[in-house]
């Protein structure tokens, strides 16, 4: 039997062509959403997305648009989505941050399961988000991986969070976190592996906003 190569050639080309199409609207969706503040078929948009998260980074490329706006799309839908149930959420409530905020010369010792412990010595932000979760009943986790964050979920099994990280990994984070509590992700104002800088200010608010 012949195999209609033509055939499936024309139908490869059009689902191509239509999946183009739908990470376009999914694109364009989520940043009227962003923007505006007014969510469009959210959970269309975040499904699209993270299915074609690398197709999608590719077309803002290919049309001079910073790709970092896909994982800020799907930060913000994020937040928006879960907001509610964070701000109900009982139980244990953490923050977890990266260690890359620690100072150069910092001694806190890292714990196998919990990560290192902070000793509020005043030389990085993290001794700032440590004071203010004691203040709003959360607890503080700075740690050195992703792993972490499964250990802890599986030993202290805690019921919200809120994830900071730099865009990719808070937008790949957020969707895993999602599927075991509510979640609230900050993403870093300066990125990289050593001496980064997180919105402190932002973090703050949003512990304060799951007190109301």
């Amino acid at each position: 039997m012949q195999i209609p190569y033509e055939i499936l050639g024309k139908v490869f080309i059009l689902l191509a062509i239509v999946i183009i199409i739908s990470i376009g609207v999914a694109l364009l969706l989520g940043a009227y959403s962003f923007k505006r503040k007014r969510i469009l078929f959210p959970n269309f948009v975040l499904f699209m997305l993270y299915l074609f998260y690398g197709p999608a980074k590719w077309i803002c490329r290919r049309f001079s648009i910073r790709d970092t706006i896909v994982d800020e799309i799907l930060i913000e839908l994020r937040n928006a989505l879960m907001l509610d149930k964070f701000r109900k959420a009982k139980g244990l409530k953490v923050v977890f941050l990266p260690q890359c905020l620690r100072h150069p010369d910092c001694k806190a010792r890292c714990d196998p399961i919990e990560g290192y412990q902070c000793k509020k010595c005043g030389k990085c932000d993290i001794g700032t988000v440590c004071k203010a979760a004691e203040k709003y009943g959360f607890r503080v986790f700075v740690i050195p991986g992703g792993s972490f964050v499964k250990k802890i979920l599986k030993v202290h099994r805690p019921q919200s969070c809120i994830g900071v990280a730099c865009y990719p990994e808070l937008s790949e984070s957020m969707q895993g976190v999602a599927a075991y509590m509510p979640v609230q992700g900050v993403c870093l104002l300066k990125d990289g592996c050593f001496n980064t800088e997180a919105d402190v200010e932002e973090i703050i608010r949003k512990m304060e906003g799951s007190c109301v």
